[in-house]
């Protein structure tokens, strides 16, 4: 007589907890520790983590996310002297000081203390291009008349700035400004005297007051 027989399947062993971490794998001198994957239930992309604290790098994504929003990317806004105003400028300069006897060159600077107009004046002498550049270069530079430099190299004959590329301490350049902002300069060169020079440049500004806004 045949007996019945129970077929039992043989209990699994449940796999035992790792009792220590895996080493760190030395490659090429630094120290590379092995991935750990998390994922979400959500099915989201897994995010690996290399030891930092994962608090750090959410802060870390926010901060970027706030610089790159574009509230904070905005472009700057200013104001530049066009052609027009810089030959109203010069023009305006030149005829000034030839009224009263003088032949001057005048260069125009912009903001960045780039030439936007040089005129070398009628029967000026060569050093006189130069000379008018260097002193509006100076004018914008500072955003002063250049003839201040002359006063602060006085009280401080070792004032280092007169050594910069282009700085010159000499008198007959001022700056040209929108309420405070300084846009360009303006200088002259050839008159007997760099007050005379200067002279002739601030009629020049006055002559485009009205667009300077």
């Amino acid at each position: 007589m045949a007996k019945n027989v129970s077929m039992r399947a043989p209990k699994r062993k449940k796999p035992q907890a790792l009792s220590h971490r895996p080493e760190p794998v030395h490659i090429r001198g630094s120290l590379y520790k092995p991935l750990e994957m998390a994922v979400k239930n959500s099915g989201s992309t897994p995010m690996r983590s290399f030891g930092i604290p994962r608090a750090a790098v959410v802060l870390a994504a926010t901060g970027l996310s706030a610089l790159a929003s574009p509230a904070s990317a905005q472009l700057l806004s200013h104001k530049d002297l066009t052609a027009s105003i810089a030959m109203t400028i010069a023009q305006t300069a030149i005829e000034t000081c030839k009224s009263n006897g003088y032949a001057v060159s005048v260069t125009v600077v912009g903001r960045n203390g780039e030439v936007i107009l040089q005129v070398r004046g009628d029967n000026t002498g060569p050093h006189t291009f130069e000379n008018s550049f260097r002193k509006a270069y100076t004018a914008r530079t500072f955003r002063i008349p250049s003839g201040e430099l002359v006063d602060r190299l006085k009280a401080d004959p070792t004032l280092g700035l007169i050594h910069l590329t282009n700085v010159i301490a000499n008198r007959g350049a001022l700056p040209i400004k929108v309420g405070d902002e300084t846009i360009g300069a303006a200088g002259a060169s050839g008159a007997p005297g760099g007050e005379k020079d200067e002279a002739c440049i601030k009629a020049g500004l006055d002559k485009v007051a009205d667009q300077l806004k």
